[in-house]
C-alpha cells in the first residue's frame, strides 16, 4: 500500500490509499504510514477515497494521532464520507480529531 504525500508549507498531506480500512489491511496501512508519521509533526490524512473503516482502521488512524501527540505533533483528517464519520460519532472519535471539509481547511487549521 503506497501512501503518497504531499508538503503545503510545513504540513505534511497524506491521503488514505484504499476504499476500506478494516481488520485484513490495518496492519499494512500502519507499517506504510510510519515513515510518514516519522517524518512529520503536522499531518494532514484525506481520507475522500475511504468509504468504510471498521474498529481496526479506527484503531491505525488512532494510532498515528498517537505517535504524533508524543513527539508535539498533530493529525488532522479531511474530506471524510458520511459512512467513514458515522463510524467515528458512534465510538465518539470526533471528539478526538479535528475534521474538516476540505483539504485547505485542515491545513489552514495548523496555521491558527
Amino acid at each position: 500500500m503506497e501512501v503518497a504525500v504531499d508538503l503545503i508549507g510545513e504540513v505534511g498531506v497524506a491521503e488514505v490509499p484504499v476504499d476500506e480500512l478494516d481488520a485484513s489491511n490495518a496492519p499494512e496501512f500502519k507499517r506504510d504510514i510510519a515513515p510518514v508519521v516519522e517524518n512529520n509533526t503536522k499531518l494532514v490524512l484525506d481520507m475522500s477515497r475511504l468509504h468504510f473503516v471498521d474498529s481496526s482502521g479506527l484503531g491505525a488512524i488512532l494510532s498515528c494521532l498517537r505517535q504524533l501527540s508524543a513527539k508535539g505533533g498533530d493529525l488532522k483528517l479531511c474530506c471524510m464520507s458520511k459512512q467513514v464519520r458515522a463510524a467515528f460519532e458512534l465510538v465518539r472519535m470526533h471528539r478526538i480529531f479535528d475534521i474538516y471539509a476540505t483539504r485547505d481547511e485542515a491545513v489552514r487549521a495548523f496555521e491558527s
